[in-house]
């Protein structure tokens, strides 16, 4: 029996959501189309705002080099690439200055219309392929705050972005990752520190400041303080990042800068070995996705047991035939686990009141906190490829919820008081009285640092 969605947030409350959804194999269409149902499953449990993974559309290409070596590419690199270009998402913006697009002119739709040039008539006044309006709709009918990660061509190149989508304005703002990590750089193009500006919104009454750090770029201190600087109170980080040294950057965010922090990124299963290897070029519709896909599962091994425990460490177990030995083996993780807990026990106490509204407990066989994906017969042999780890923060440090390791079908969510950020500015403000601004100083090219308020 299904269980009921929950009740609504307490008021004063926003619910904020997340999930580890992989991009669909058939393209961009179909990742759309399951977009769509994610979003309106997370307004049926009254979710307020939703994030996707880094790269949901358009994909995530792990594993692929685009026949590139240092001094040489391939014929087949350059079509992979074509494929790969084509599979991104155009939403009618401009290359712009260092990358910056079209800034607060794209977002008002300000830009001349698309084909225009030296006067000339626009092709129907239309920019881009219509992904914009699509998102606007769908946050427009479904009343949730939608921020999703992309892939993005403008001109020549593509960038990955973030798109922040509210449901009376529309899109409010966009911005492209400053550093595009390792082998990212080679298809993925920098975007201007400029589009790291905050944005606002108003939801149940209450003014949530947010901006999103893509992936490694939480890992760069100085974004990180372009944030701050900014007295965000909601740091939304996609990624596709799915080692559980993650959840440590994560929580060492929302503690230093007294913000909740919202991590995504995709639960991806490995292709079976039985299917024969594909680049991204073999065909079109793989391109938007050529990894993050729900390809059969690999039935020659058997996952390893695991238990993640709160404060985010895995215990693993081998998983052996004997069953004797599979019993002891249950046994030391079942002592494990319960020492983890005890140990961790001052941490569930925590006196956030956002965290006492996102205790895991049974109910109804729904668990607080999680809608919990379809069971399916396959899942304990299923191998992944990238392991998800989407999950909720408070500004002290405290999981709310997840992390939500090889699930990509379900929505984690979180009850929050964003009056816990004030009240964690008691002893520490990083971009202000704690960032000692007499003495060192900060500035980013294009960039407003002025504070957002907080009412």
């Amino acid at each position: 029996m299904t269980p009921p969605d929950p009740p609504p947030p307490a008021r004063h409350h926003v619910r904020l959501a997340t999930a580890s959804p992989g991009s669909h194999p058939s393209g961009l269409t179909s990742t759309m189309q399951h977009l769509a149902a994610l979003t309106r499953r997370a307004a049926a449990l009254h979710a307020d705002l939703l994030l996707l993974p880094e790269a949901f559309l358009g994909g995530y290409p792990r594993g692929s080099g685009f026949g590139t070596v240092v001094g040489d590419r391939t014929a087949a690199g350059r079509e992979e690439f074509r494929h790969y270009f084509k599979g991104a998402v155009d939403l009618g913006d401009l290359v712009g200055e260092a990358g910056a697009g079209g800034g607060v002119k794209w977002v008002r739709r300000e830009l001349s219309p698309a084909g225009s040039h030296d006067g000339e008539d626009g092709l129907g006044g239309v920019r881009g392929d219509g992904t914009r309006e699509e998102l606007e709709k769908l946050s427009r009918e479904t009343g949730v705050f939608l921020v999703v990660g992309l892939i993005e061509r403008a001109g020549g190149s593509l960038y990955c972005a973030v798109v922040y989508v509210d449901p009376v304005r529309g899109v409010i703002g966009k911005r492209r990752k400053v550093m595009p990590t390792a082998s990212e750089r080679l298809i993925w193009a920098q975007g201007a520190p400029a589009t790291l500006r905050a944005v606002s919104t108003t939801i149940r009454g209450i003014r949530l400041n947010l901006a999103a750090a893509i992936c490694w770029e939480s890992y760069m201190p100085l974004v990180r303080q372009a944030l701050y600087a900014q007295n965000i109170n909601l740091y939304l980080a996609p990624t596709a990042d799915g080692r559980d040294a993650w959840l440590s950057l994560m929580r060492t965010v929302a503690c230093e800068g007294r913000c909740f922090v919202v991590s995504s990124n995709m639960a991806v299963p490995k292709k079976s070995e039985s299917e024969p290897t594909r680049s991204v070029a073999d065909s079109v519709p793989e391109i938007a996705s050529p990894v993050a896909a729900s390809f059969p599962p690999h039935h020659g091994h058997r996952r390893r047991k695991s238990v993640v425990v709160e404060d985010g460490h895995e215990i693993v177990l081998c998983c052996d035939e004997d069953g004797g030995q599979k019993e002891k083996e249950g046994q030391k993780e079942k002592e494990r686990e319960e020492q983890s807990q005890s140990q961790s026990q001052p941490h569930s106490q925590s006196h956030s009141q956002s965290h006492s509204q996102t205790q895991v407990q049974e109910q109804d066989g729904e668990v607080n906190g999680r809608s919990p994906a379809p069971a399916s017969a396959d899942s304990a042999k299923t191998e992944w490829s990238s392991r998800g780890g989407s999950c909720i923060v408070g500004p002290l440090g405290d999981v709310l919820a997840g992390p939500q390791w090889e699930d990509d079908q379900g929505i984690i969510w979180a009850d929050v008081d964003f009056e816990d950020c004030v009240r964690g500015r008691l002893d520490l403000d990083a971009g202000g009285s704690y960032s000692r601004n007499d003495s060192f100083r900060f500035s980013v090219d294009g960039l407003d640092l002025e504070p957002l308020p907080y009412y």
